[in-house]
């Protein structure tokens, strides 16, 4: 039903979806990364870009209204430059690959509802942040490319369903411990898996558990 539906939006509005959006988010993260570390050179600054673009409410109702979306072009939460290098490179490349796998105008659609639920519930709880939403990015890159390969500490191929798994153990883990800002970050996250992938998401999950208990039971 919702590939219908997104068909006949796409025939009325796909002229207006942004093609290679995910790399323009990337390139902004890049951006504001490199500005804070050459503001960080100088040991007497302390004004950086990424504390003035963080989802703050209470800046949000005095006016700052940029920080509703702001939010989504913040780093990763890492201080190495090499490892923020991969992240958004590896971020970037989901992205793509969703891109082409759907097409713009649905990966345009996928993102969107996913920003706009994380919008909601920073609203109604006054935290938000793009994390969980770039986590559903992963998710959602590994159900589609399951034997997508890439290389540990370049040496070790690893399966991206592999990781995909250990992704949505950690994305339960943070459930259980986090409090109910995080709980809505993460429920909207797995929502917007489920919406779009739906029967076979689930069924995938069912097959993969069930090839691998006999594959067990057999030995």
């Amino acid at each position: 039903m919702l590939n219908k539906m997104l068909d006949k939006l796409e025939r009325k509005f796909g002229k207006y979806s942004i093609s290679g959006l995910m790399l323009f988010i990337v390139i902004g993260m890049a951006a504001v990364y490199i500005f804070d570390l050459v503001l960080s050179m100088n040991p007497d600054n302390t004004t950086f870009i990424q504390p003035m673009l963080t989802f703050d409410l209470e800046a949000i109702k005095h006016g700052q209204v940029w920080r509703l979306i702001s939010f989504l072009i913040l780093p990763p939460y890492n201080g190495n430059v090499i490892f923020t290098a991969f992240e958004l490179y590896f971020l970037w490349l989901y992205g793509e690959g969703l891109e082409q796998q759907w097409g713009s105008f649905k990966f345009n659609i996928f993102y969107l509802i996913g920003t706009v639920a994380t919008i909601i519930i920073g609203i109604i709880t006054g935290f938000a942040t793009n994390v969980y939403l770039n986590l559903s990015l992963f998710l959602a890159f590994a159900i589609i490319y399951p034997n997508f390969e890439i290389l540990i500490f370049f040496l070790i191929p690893v399966k991206i369903k592999w990781i995909g798994l250990l992704d949505a153990l950690y994305l339960v883990y943070c459930f259980i411990i986090g409090g109910i800002s995080a709980k809505l970050l993460i429920l909207v996250a797995f929502a917007n898996i489920i919406l779009f992938f739906g029967k076979d998401f689930f069924s995938g999950i069912y097959y993969f558990f069930r090839r691998h208990y006999y594959k067990f039971k057999n030995k």
